[in-house]
């Protein structure tokens, strides 16, 4: 069995010439090869250095076909868009005559033209992967024309959350990140985690203010003196337009940020396992975001913005903290109510959170694949 993903995932080459790819995508598909013989992936092929986040494919049964890079916020960017739009939708249709099913990942630019597409002219069995916010208020065009698309047509969609009014062609499906193993390792770490002494924060996304690190420095900055001397320090991983204004920003905080740049998977896994607290007091178009999963699994308390799914996986004293307001002074009070907390409460916390992280596991999302998907329509 054959499957095309079709994709804005940027790819590289390394120095030595290796293909890479954006590291949570790659790693998701490496694992899809034990449902599909071939996969074939669709996506943007950058010319600029692969960040350290970026991942081989395992196995040459995973084939890259590429993509121009598009996509932007600029007229040039929407003109270009559109003026390669015969050129993508030509190596889409190429690339669907060599498999038996397809995988669409949204929402993106190119999403606008390749929905309506697969839609209207194309009978091949597949699937939508909607990973942004589906009950956004205010989207984006972009996003709200392919949300639009997504609710009107027949295929499965699988998406975050759990909503009213939810089509019923719209499955709430977890996106992995997690292996067996990862799972039975966090299970020990969180037995281990304690919350007496000075506590370690951190947090792993892209370092701009939507996502809420500004919110994070100026939190910490306006914590009495009392309340830092509980900050062992905190871990900010990943690249940003605004990362040496973030910078500057914490050198008066008065607490210790490390700002790490792109990580590799193992060495954000090392950082989540050395952290007690996650942080994300995001107001970005998110689904669920992948890192509070992982960052759950190896012992750390989330605090977070309740924006999308994430509330309905985060429960205020239950599996973490969920902020009333998405604001620096609300992220300030949560870490002051973390400050006093009991270690028997903490732990209990974590534990809660068990159930949760089991479902982003890679095995139990292929499992579902299989059962919700793929094996329900003949090919």
């Amino acid at each position: 069995m054959k499957l095309a993903i079709i994709s804005h995932t940027e790819h590289y080459k390394t120095a030595d010439g290796t293909l890479v790819g954006w590291g949570p995508t790659v790693t998701e598909i490496n694992h899809l090869l034990e449902v599909f013989d071939t996969i074939y992936h669709v996506s943007m092929f950058h010319e600029s250095e692969a960040p350290a986040s970026a991942l081989p494919y395992i196995s040459d049964r995973i084939v890259f076909v590429p993509l121009p890079v598009l996509g932007g916020h600029s007229v040039a960017d929407k003109f270009k868009l559109l003026w390669k739009s015969p050129k993508v939708l030509r190596i889409v249709n190429d690339t669907l005559k060599k498999v038996d099913w397809f995988q669409f990942r949204g929402p993106t630019g190119i999403g606008v033209y390749v929905i309506p597409y697969l839609t209207l002219c194309k009978k091949k069995p597949g699937w939508f992967k909607y990973a942004g916010n589906w009950n956004q208020k205010k989207p984006p065009l972009g996003y709200r024309l392919q949300r639009s698309m997504l609710k009107y047509q027949s295929r499965k969609v699988t998406i975050n959350g759990q909503w009213n009014n939810q089509p019923k062609q719209c499955i709430s499906f977890e996106n992995p990140c997690l292996t067996d193993e990862d799972l039975r390792e966090g299970i020990q770490l969180c037995k281990k985690k304690s919350i007496d002494g000075p506590l370690t924060y951190c947090f792993v996304g892209r370092l701009e203010k939507p996502k809420g690190v500004e919110r994070i420095i100026l939190a910490m900055t306006d914590l009495p003196v009392e309340e830092k001397f509980l900050i062992a320090e905190v871990h900010l991983v990943g690249n940003g337009a605004d990362f040496n204004y973030f910078e500057s920003l914490a050198k008066d905080s008065g607490v210790n940020f490390v700002f790490h740049g792109s990580l590799s998977r193992e060495q954000v896994f090392k950082i989540y396992k050395a952290s007690e607290v996650f942080l994300m007091p995001t107001t970005a178009s998110e689904g669920f975001p992948k890192v509070i999963a992982e960052a759950m699994n190896f012992g750390c308390l989330p605090i977070v913005s309740p924006i999308s799914s994430i509330g309905q996986y985060v429960n205020h004293m239950e599996t973490g903290l969920c902020l009333n307001e998405v604001t620096s002074e609300e992220l300030k009070s949560a870490i002051m109510e973390l400050n006093k907390m009991k270690t028997n409460q903490f732990l209990k916390i974590l534990m809660n959170q068990r159930a949760i992280v089991a479902k982003f596991s890679f095995r139990n999302y292929n499992e579902r694949i299989k059962s919700e998907i793929t094996l329900k329509h003949e090919i």
